[in-house]
């Protein structure tokens, strides 16, 4: 009997969303056990389902739609794996990924432009500047859906040709913070037709940038999100996990790996999504590059006597030694996607027994994880999260160790 795999088979998806052949062959928008056949087409296989979205394939929101939810949860973890085994490292444990659920997403970035006659508002075509003018999505939470449709009527009424705006959308506790960027109201007509919009629409904030910084429009209670339970002021442009059970998924994570750690430090804090988890009984040392997002933090921490104490700080510039660091029984890193090389270059010489350390790109993450293994720490545990549904966009929380 032959064992040989049949070479036109699709056997596994690529870090980019390609299918690929048992030979090597990348094939867009194909799924495991999808075959290609003799003239080149591909016959779908049981991991191949129907795209829920109309603009699937046109859109760049989304590009792995047509996977079902084993053989796409199988991508988040290979993603992982591929990234770790390239650096030669095994977690002792590999928990099941947890991805958010569909319309969950609560900020979302998109371009507007006159085109002919019609203002186009939504996400950017797949690898080109084209836009897609939304008429549906599945990823975004309803609350930003429900705003896009007003907004193009009205951004109609204002735009110039040729002259693309960009739009930020977050869900905050009183409802959506809009940004309109490259745009400024001309006159105070058009200011006080912002306003009247973000009424009848219900928004909590509505800002625009013309490139010298967010002005906010409308604003009739001060904008804050929840972490930890504790309300936190929220600054223009502020980073947010993009889904609320992708946030608590890594927040649970987190508090697995630092346990009962009595002094913490969190570095790369953002507005304390970490920090303000970790409840009212440990001391908290918090670090953020972000003058905006660290004030912000120390202000929520002050007002419900949280143990925080915050410094603003340039990690990147100005990393926690080792004689820093060791003070700490658990240190927190959640990083941009370049990694920490430098911060964990410190954290390798030091003696901080539990590492916690969260990441959106597993390829640098695999970097650095290398050297903290190399240096003596463990890699015990590792979560994959797929917040960003559909997408070849992953994240993950883990968990080193050091014995003293």
């Amino acid at each position: 009997m032959s064992t040989e795999i049949d070479s036109n088979i699709i056997i596994r998806v690529a870090a980019k969303g390609d299918g690929v052949t048992a030979d090597g062959r990348h094939v867009a928008f194909s799924a495991p056990f999808d075959r290609l056949n003799e003239e080149g087409g591909l016959i779908k296989g049981p991991h191949h389902v129907d795209a829920p979205c109309q603009h699937f394939q046109k859109c760049g929101g989304c590009n792995l739609q047509h996977l079902d939810a084993e053989s796409y949860a199988q991508f988040v973890t290979d993603r992982v794996l591929y990234a770790l085994e390239g650096q030669g490292l095994v977690p002792d444990t590999l928990h099941v990924p947890q991805i958010s659920k569909p319309k969950s997403r609560i900020r979302a970035s998109m371009r507007g432009a006159m085109m002919g006659k019609a203002f186009k508002l939504g996400f950017s075509g797949a690898g080109s500047h084209r836009i897609v003018d939304l008429k549906q999505c599945e990823i975004m939470r309803p609350e930003l859906f429900a705003v896009i449709q007003p907004l193009r009527v009205f951004l109609k009424s204002v735009a110039r040709r040729k002259h693309d705006m960009n739009i930020e959308m977050s869900l905050a506790d009183q409802g959506v913070d809009l940004c309109i960027n490259n745009y400024e109201p001309e006159s105070l007509e058009e200011r006080v037709a912002l306003a009247d919009f973000a009424k009848e629409n219900g928004l909590a904030r509505l800002s625009v940038d013309n490139g010298f910084g967010p002005e906010t429009q409308w604003e009739p209670e001060p904008v804050t999100v929840t972490l930890g339970g504790v309300p936190v002021a929220l600054p223009h442009n502020s980073f947010l996990q993009p889904t609320h059970e992708g946030k608590d998924a890594l927040v649970s994570a987190m508090l697995e790996t630092v346990g009962d750690s009595k002094f913490v430090a969190d570095l790369f804090a953002g507005l304390g999504t970490f920090a303000l988890a970790l409840g009212d009984s440990r001391k908290i040392y918090a670090a953020e590059g972000s003058r905006d997002a660290i004030g912000a933090l120390q202000m929520a921490a002050n007002l419900s006597k949280r143990q925080v104490f915050t410094e603003h700080r340039d990690l990147f510039r100005r990393p926690l030694s080792p004689a820093e660091l060791n003070r700490f029984g658990a240190v927190i890193l959640d990083p941009p996607r370049a990694g920490a090389r430098d911060q964990v270059a410190q954290l390798a010489q030091s003696e901080v027994p539990k590492i916690c350390y969260i990441s959106c790109n597993p390829a640098s993450f695999a970097r650095d994880a290398k050297q903290l293994c190399d240096a003596g720490y463990t890699l015990d545990t590792v979560w994959p999260v797929g917040q960003f549904l559909w997408s070849t966009h992953v994240e993950l929380v883990s968990s080193f160790s050091k014995q003293p």
